[in-house]
């Protein structure tokens, strides 16, 4: 019986190069999947390059929508950014990815499960613990089981015909509707900025002289409205990634630690994933109290690890998952964002939910405040601190 493995497929120089190493290397016949998440590729010209490649059978999956509302969504109420700076648009997609292969594996009866990651990113470690966590076939993987370089696929492809587009022989590419991850080539060298043409979404030159203005709806933690139009979930984020990308917003340039401790430098293209969790986090302040707020950024850091690492199926995720959720309920409101040429910030917010009051708060006569209460508040709020203070002071006159 021919063995049939399974490849997650992007039509990539390193997909490309696995298809024809389980061909050549393990003899088995290949079929591809390849799950989009709005990368923007053309599926058909996909579908043809694997065929050319000579797999027996391809398959498009279009999940754009379950991306947007079961992992992009759920991201946003996280406000989840890792290291405070990743929007996770990689890692939230590859759980999704491997999902749909391990779909296709079992309509196949496939003998054994493949993807093209390498054994220094963070890739390899979200597919293979959620094909694990599916699946008890074997994982193939040759780019880091052969332990390949880049230059060496780059010599593979060519010598098998593999036709490999400009931009991939300069840079690693991934992108989805969340973000654009770009890697390798002269970002290697941390201290090289990147190329202006290195960049899609994000305009670096020519920008508006005038602010663009941004008004972001939520519901229950939820985007459902931009600038007064309620858009479906696919379009919502296009049209946020457009608008803010033509103001600048989006460049994240950062060293990032991966899973398997190597420190790398970054660049990602995030315009709409900066201006939704920026808008959200704000709107969060005006209706959690100060102790949830504290709490929850705590939850929301350690949900973004937990996203990062590929482990998305763990108990943990699940149990941090029931608590936003539950945090999500008065996070409903407008947001206004202002966008000036690569810069981003929140100037305006309301909710029905909002904890401010403008009675309590303004300096004017109509205040409902009574200043005189603070004094006692502020004696008792110190009263550790500064006799501590004058234990010290006393006990130093001794030494």
């Amino acid at each position: 019986m021919t063995e049939r493995g399974i490849l997650a497929f992007s039509g990539g120089l390193d997909t490309s190069v696995v298809v024809k190493y389980l061909q050549e290397e393990y003899d088995m016949d290949v079929i591809t999947v390849t799950v989009d998440v709005g990368q923007g590729d053309d599926q058909k010209k996909i579908e043809a390059k694997a065929k050319k490649l000579g797999v027996i059978k391809h398959y498009n999956i279009d999940a754009r929508k379950e991306f947007v509302e079961n992992f992009i969504f759920p991201s946003i109420k996280a406000n989840a950014l890792y290291q405070k700076k990743y929007c996770l648009a990689t890692a939230l997609a590859r759980p999704l990815i491997a999902e749909k292969v391990l779909e296709i594996a079992k309509k196949e009866k496939v003998t054994a499960l493949a993807h093209g990651c390498s054994g220094k990113g963070n890739d390899q470690v979200r597919f293979d613990i959620t094909l694990r966590s599916g699946s008890d076939l074997p994982i193939i993987a040759p780019i880091r089981d052969k332990n390949l370089d880049r230059v060496t696929e780059l010599k593979f492809a060519k010598k098998h015909g593999i036709e490999i587009d400009s931009v991939a022989k300069r840079f690693s590419i991934d992108q989805n509707l969340w973000g654009r991850a770009i890697e390798g080539g002269v970002l290697e060298d941390p201290y090289n900025e990147p190329p202006e043409d290195a960049f899609i979404w994000v305009k670096t030159k020519n920008l508006p002289d005038k602010p663009t203005y941004m008004e972001i709806k939520f519901e229950k933690g939820i985007p459902v409205a931009v600038d007064g139009k309620i858009l479906e979930p696919i379009k919502l984020i296009e049209y946020v990634n457009k608008k803010a990308g033509d103001a600048g917003v989006g460049i994240v340039d950062h060293i990032e630690d991966r899973v398997v401790g190597i420190k790398s430098r970054e660049v990602y293209e995030t315009p709409g994933a900066i201006c939704l969790i920026e808008a959200h986090a704000d709107l969060e302040k005006m209706v959690h109290t100060k102790h949830e707020n504290k709490f929850k950024s705590i939850i929301d850091d350690e949900w973004a690890y937990l996203a990062y690492s590929g482990l998305w199926q763990d108990p943990l995720k699940q149990e941090l998952d029931a608590f936003i959720q539950t945090s999500q309920k008065p996070v409903s409101g407008i947001v206004k964002l202002k966008l000036f040429k690569g810069s981003v910030r929140v100037v305006g917010r309301k909710s029905e939910y909002s904890l401010y009051s403008h009675k309590i708060a303004t300096y004017g006569t109509e205040s409902t405040f009574d200043q005189r209460l603070a004094k006692g508040f502020v004696e008792l709020w110190g009263i550790q601190s500064t006799e501590a203070i004058k234990l010290q002071k006393k006990m130093s006159t001794k030494t």
